[in-house]
């Protein structure tokens, strides 16, 4: 394929926006080369401004679930225009979206919509320390839960020492309140607990890891973490920016048949806009202002344009949960389609996958946590990433980075990734 339109796009780019990209995985640096600008996308295609076609495998980092540009999202989103873009006061949308989307979870009575999964996240802790008036909060290496301070931090040597930043502009103070854990492994996190007691607020988790891949947590890890929680007065904050309304109308919640205390949700509760949510019972969400003394506020939050967005992609999901069937099927499918063809040759390779979501490891280790996913041959996965791009496959362009069908995908969009994949894995 020819990417002389898009080579010169980012070559632009780079003149005024830091890297050509405004979020540093779309500028292919872990896996080289410039990055594809995309011009449309309509079902289960993208196509860039060379006028390539691409089988999408990334639904823009998770959202478009439905498929791009989906009819009836399209439509209440132009419909919602013609009205106003934003008006800074409440509109009946944001009751209804909120409506919605609690009666499809367990256990969350009330949601404040903010305008990132970011934004979410860094909401979420706040509200933790200012409900349990404790300080610090045990995060989990390879969980990515935005770019807030607390949350850019990574692991000390030891249990007893503190994270340090690793982003320039953390600061020392910050990182002291945040403690890491190797994802999957209770026995850790009980140290910690142990270690800090009576000061730890919160445990924030992405319940299906999506940024070391697509990492799985083991038999009875989430549940450990419910009973540690309880025990301590400790606030289960789920990530579920990725897995929320994705996995399953209830999302990991209702898949791992744990609740957790605060979630936290992004992508699919938007249909594509910007948005992000976190939701709580009404105990611990009163303590939000203007009820109570948590600050929390935004000027787009609760977007009209997102809001309905939102409202036409729940719709959809709830009245028709035979779409989570029909993903994990074309889901399996592939993954199927990708064993058969990696066990007739002698490369190394694992497989994460759950629900709609799906991994490719080129190593010889299962993948549990974050260390075991660096494992993975990155020169593999580089050769591997550009020889699908040729093809007219679009991956993610990490090796740390889950897969997203769409329900748009078909077979015979899943038969053409497999010929491609099996032309591909002869050249790596």
């Amino acid at each position: 394929m020819i990417y002389k339109r898009s080579s010169e796009l980012f070559k632009i780019a780079k003149n005024y926006i830091p890297g050509g990209v405004n979020s540093p995985v779309r500028a292919f640096k872990s896996v080289g080369g410039n990055p594809v600008f995309a011009s449309k996308a309509k079902g289960a295609y993208v196509f860039d401004e060379d006028g390539n076609k691409f089988i999408d495998y990334i639904s823009s980092w998770g959202p478009m679930i439905l498929g791009h540009a989906h009819d009836n999202v399209i439509k209440a989103i132009l419909k919602t225009a013609e009205n106003g873009t934003s008006f800074g006061m409440p509109t009946t949308m944001e009751t209804e979206l909120a409506q919605l989307a609690l009666s499809m979870v367990n256990g969350m009575d009330k949601i404040r919509f903010v305008n990132s999964g970011t934004e979410a996240c860094m909401s979420a802790i706040r509200l933790a320390r200012g409900f349990t008036k404790k300080d610090k909060i045990i995060k989990f290496s390879g969980c990515y839960h935005g770019h807030s301070d607390s949350f850019l931090i990574q692991a000390g040597s030891g249990v007893v020492t503190f994270g340090t930043p690793n982003s320039p502009g953390v600061t020392q103070g910050t990182a002291k309140d945040t403690l890491i854990a190797p994802f999957n492994d209770l026995k850790y996190v009980k140290k910690l607990i142990k270690n800090n007691s009576g000061e730890i607020a919160s445990i924030i988790i992405e319940p299906v890891a999506g940024n070391m891949g697509c990492v799985i947590p083991k038999d009875g890890f989430i549940e450990g973490l419910r009973v540690l929680c309880d025990k301590n007065d400790i606030l289960l904050i789920f990530d579920e920016v990725m897995t929320g309304y994705r996995l399953a109308n209830g999302g990991a919640q209702e898949i791992l048949g744990v609740n957790a205390d605060i979630v936290t949700y992004g992508k699919v509760i938007g249909g594509g806009l910007p948005v992000g949510a976190f939701a709580s019972r009404n105990e611990i969400m009163k303590e939000l202002s203007p009820e109570g003394s948590v600050y929390q506020a935004g000027t787009l939050s609760g977007n009209p344009l997102a809001m309905s967005a939102g409202l036409a992609t729940l719709f959809e999901l709830k009245h028709n949960p035979c779409i989570y069937d029909s993903l994990e099927n074309k889901t399996s499918y592939l993954e199927q389609g990708m064993r058969a063809i990696l066990n007739e040759t002698s490369i190394d390779y694992r497989i994460n996958k759950l629900g709609s979501m799906i991994s490719l490891h080129f190593t010889s280790e299962d993948v549990v946590d974050f260390k075991s996913a660096q494992k993975g041959n990155n020169e593999k996965f580089k050769k591997y990433f550009h020889g699908m791009l040729s093809e007219g496959v679009y991956l993610p362009p990490s090796a740390f980075e889950s897969y997203f069908l769409n329900d748009a995908l078909t077979y015979d969009d899943i038969d053409f990734t497999l010929n491609a994949f099996k032309k591909v894995i002869k050249l790596i």
